[in-house]
């Protein structure tokens, strides 16, 4: 312990570039900086600092030894700053970006009660179905969709969905019902842009896995609008729960294929592994989670017709 304190003390004399300057930084006398610095360098059995009347400057053995003594202090502070961070009320500004459907849909409703909630936290909410840069675009948190392929954020999962392939019954009756996925290559499909394999539509089963290239003469990078077109009749959809799960529950829009649905997947809060959770952040995230509790809205308004996920059911 009294090894980190002393390196503490070295990169803060540094950084001040005088004992003066770090022993005000680090509530101490100038006495007790010297101290820690000189025995710091009888440890090591090396200079670390040249010293004159004017200025400090680093030995060779000190630039390399600064460089661990930094990570010490940075350390050091994150841990005080997560203490109190998690003392305080939330509070600030939280920038959210959010996909476009599922977060007009279920995430800026629920914003209002947020608010309330929190009085000193303020919200500035960025749509967007593209994966952002969190980094360069200065962003708090997101909400991504299926799988998590960056490792440089940190995730918690908020809820779960599915996909459901779906259409209208004046399309049905007109085009015939998908039994199997092979039939899939004799329909008219509407394709999500925004999917790393757009025109391949994946199922599981018997006989499966199924990789269907599909083809249709509507594109879209929105889910909304591919679903508003399978409500008129063009085509099959392949969307996910929270968009077509009123539709079918209302029956505007009828399931085909539920026997081969892969299994749900995760909707998940993410953000900057190198950011602390700040109150403000924390208390996003657990609101999200409260609400959207063990079943999802979207799929509790399923289980009457298409019942629970494939691998849930018994």
């Amino acid at each position: 312990m009294e090894h980190i304190l002393d390196l503490a003390a070295f990169a803060k004399v540094v950084e001040h570039n005088s004992f003066s300057g770090a022993a005000g930084a680090l509530r101490l006398s100038k006495s007790a900086v010297s101290k820690q610095i000189a025995r710091l360098e009888r440890r090591l059995g090396a200079q670390l600092l040249q010293r004159t009347t004017r200025k400090l400057s680093l030995t060779e053995t000190g630039r390399i030894v600064l460089a661990h003594a930094q990570r010490v202090l940075a350390e050091a502070e994150a841990a005080d700053a997560a203490v109190q961070n998690l003392q305080s009320a939330p509070r600030g500004l939280l920038r959210v970006n959010l996909p476009m459907s599922f977060g007009l849909r279920y995430v800026a409703p629920l914003l209002p009660d947020l608010l309330n909630r929190y009085p000193e936290l303020r919200v500035d909410l960025t749509f967007n179905d593209r994966r952002i840069d969190l980094l360069d675009e200065d962003v708090d948190v997101a909400i991504r969709i299926g799988e998590l392929s960056d490792s440089t954020l940190t995730a918690r999962r908020l809820a779960f969905s599915r996909f459901i392939t779906c259409a209208s019954e004046s399309y049905l009756r007109k085009a015939g019902v998908p039994l199997v996925p092979a039939d899939l290559r004799q329909h008219e499909c509407l394709l999500y842009t925004y999917l790393p394999e757009a025109q391949t539509w994946r199922y599981e089963g018997e006989g499966g896995p199924w990789a269907i290239k599909v083809s249709g003469r509507l594109h879209a990078n929105n889910g909304d609008a591919l679903r508003d077109a399978a409500l008129a009749g063009i085509g099959l959809v392949r969307s996910p729960s929270f968009i077509v799960g009123p539709d079918i529950a209302a029956g505007r829009l009828v399931p085909v294929l539920e026997a081969y649905e892969p299994p749900p997947f995760g909707i998940h809060a993410v953000y900057p592994a190198q950011r602390y959770l700040t109150p403000k952040l924390r208390a996003f995230i657990d609101f999200l989670v409260e609400r959207f509790g063990p079943e999802p809205p979207w799929e509790c308004a399923l289980l009457d017709t298409v019942g629970p996920p494939r691998n849930q059911r018994r």
